[in-house]
This record gives structure tokens, sequence and C-alpha cells, in this order.
């Protein structure tokens, strides 16, 4: 089930972007943008949603207003439930959100390295936009018309 974070999802959030993420350090060379976020301060602004499973969150996305498209700004899914098709729900949930927002695309971006990325996007139909270096951070951007 999917709903939007409270405050006592942050917990749960920061120990999945934990677990998500520090596999890429030795990668990137240092800690993720994901992980260097107060999350705190995103839930309380809104634009956090948690997947439920059971009363256990076990993914989150994070959709922000963009102009002109819907920036899926985050998305993880807990270590132990990979593999169970929740990355695909939530990518399915954003899209959702995006149309039902009246956006006509939504993007994101990921770190250039972490390349098992790419083919997961292209696959749902997102193309290259461009590339930049933003806080330090090589960043792909990615754009799906919807």
């Amino acid at each position: 089930m999917m709903r939007p974070a409270t405050p006592d999802d942050v917990a749960a959030i920061e120990a999945i972007v934990e677990a998500a993420y520090s596999p890429y350090i030795e990668r990137i060379g240092r800690k993720p943008g994901p992980m260097l976020e107060d999350y705190q301060l995103l839930v309380e602004a809104g634009g956090v949603y948690v997947l439920d499973n059971a009363g256990k969150v076990q993914g989150f996305i994070i959709l922000l207003k963009g102009e002109g498209a819907l920036l899926l700004d985050n998305l993880a899914v807990a270590p132990d439930a990979q593999g169970l098709g929740f990355g695909r729900l939530l990518m399915d949930f954003a899209e959702r959100h995006a149309i039902d927002a009246g956006y006509a695309a939504i993007y994101l971006y990921t770190h250039e390295t972490m390349t098992e990325n790419f083919a997961l996007y292209t696959r749902r139909g997102y193309v290259q936009t461009h590339r930049a270096v933003e806080q330090g951070l090589r960043r792909v951007y990615m754009t799906k018309r919807l």
C-alpha cells in the first residue's frame, strides 16, 4: 500500500537509504546524494511516499514538483524486499502521480557510475537528456513522456 510518509517513517526511510546506497560509496568515491539528505525535513515538506507492506516500510519514493515535469527525486527498496516487484510498483506510482497532477513528463537523475539504473530506466521508456555535475556528483538525467 502506498501512502504519504509521516514523521514516524523517517527512521525506516533512513535505514533503507543506508542499506540501498552504501554499496555505491566505493564506486563513487563518496556518499551518494541520497545519503546526504535530511529526510525529516523532506517528509515534513511533503512529496515523500512509502510502500507499506503489512505494517512495514519496504520502500519509498520522493516526488517533487518541477517546471513542466514531475521530478522522481529518489526511489529505494529495502534490500530484503528487492526482487518482489516493489521497485516496479514505486515507478508505476510515480508515473500515475505525474499524470494525475497534469504533467506530460516525468524525469529523474542517477549517478553516472550507477550503470545498472540506466538499463532499468531505459526499459521503462526513459531517455537520457543530459549530464551535469552538481554538488560534486556526476549525474545523468533521463525523461519519460507520459
